[in-house]
């Protein structure tokens, strides 16, 4: 299996972002990140890309949503949506590769033709993004897991509905707590995945991202079978995708620990 390449997902440290961006984003430097997940970026574009020439960093995916075109409720709050021609143009901006939606609500997957609405906009949006030489892609949660269709998770129904070109990143601690074999999940998948968000903690009974969970922890530390996916022979990943939901401490130390594991694994 190819080496992934480390990354962080900027949610991770949003509260820090916007106190201080460029400080925060010279922390994950420090750490020796060199890729980062951008969030939250159409409202600043130009400030990311200051200080990423600035650091050294490349964002090569980043978290917009693209399904919705209306606000969304997330645990953490309603998220608002630009146009998507406006967010595949600060993309354009970061020099992102591909643009992945990170949530639909769980009302939005209970039925087949939910799915299919699912699939339909997200493969719209597909078509668009290629005037601005982007791909897009899906991020998952645990009810995508939980929630089946013909005893199948509505992820893999939604991912054969997909056009080809769309691409998937497999959040690997909600997908363990959907209850996923998530070395089986990714073979399923196949190439279309082309990140894994790499996230610990432990897995207690009735966790969901509807309440988003205070116990996370660095990355091999808790529940999730982390460094089995990270080094199956068969697995093709690009990029290892570092991420707290919430952390109860000093988040820049959590990220630390979690690159210096993840450095050892991938070693």
């Amino acid at each position: 299996m190819a080496t992934p390449e480390i990354s962080v997902q900027l949610y991770s440290i949003h509260a820090a972002l916007d106190a201080d961006l460029d400080g925060s984003l010279a922390k994950l430097a420090d750490i020796g990140l060199q890729t980062v997940e951008a969030f939250d970026f159409v409202r600043r574009a130009d400030a990311l890309k200051e200080s990423f020439e600035r650091y050294g960093l490349s964002s090569p995916t980043a978290h917009a949503i693209l399904i919705e075109d209306e606000g969304v409720a997330t645990p953490d709050g309603l998220l608002t949506v630009p146009p998507a021609e406006e967010t595949f143009a600060a993309a354009n901006v970061l020099g992102v590769q591909t643009v992945i939606d990170p949530f639909v609500a769980p009302e939005r997957w209970t039925t087949l033709a939910d799915v299919q609405r699912n699939a339909d906009r997200l493969n719209a949006r597909a078509e668009q993004a290629k005037a601005y030489g982007l791909k897009v892609g899906y991020h998952n949660h645990d009810h995508e897991l939980t929630t089946k269709i013909d005893d199948r998770p509505v992820l893999e129904v939604f991912a054969e509905l997909l056009d080809p070109a769309v691409q998937l990143e497999v959040d690997l601690y909600w997908a363990n707590a959907g209850g996923a074999d998530i070395v089986e999940l990714l073979r399923r998948l196949g190439d279309r995945v082309v990140a894994v968000h790499v996230k610990d903690g432990p897995m207690r009974p009735g966790i969901s991202a509807r309440e988003l969970p205070k116990d996370q922890q660095p990355a091999g530390q808790g529940d999730v079978p982390l460094a089995a996916v990270l080094t199956a022979d068969d697995l093709t990943i690009p990029y290892a995708v570092l991420e707290f939901d919430h952390y109860e401490g000093d988040v820049f130390d959590g990220l630390a620990q979690g690159y210096a594991w993840l450095q050892k694994t991938l070693a």
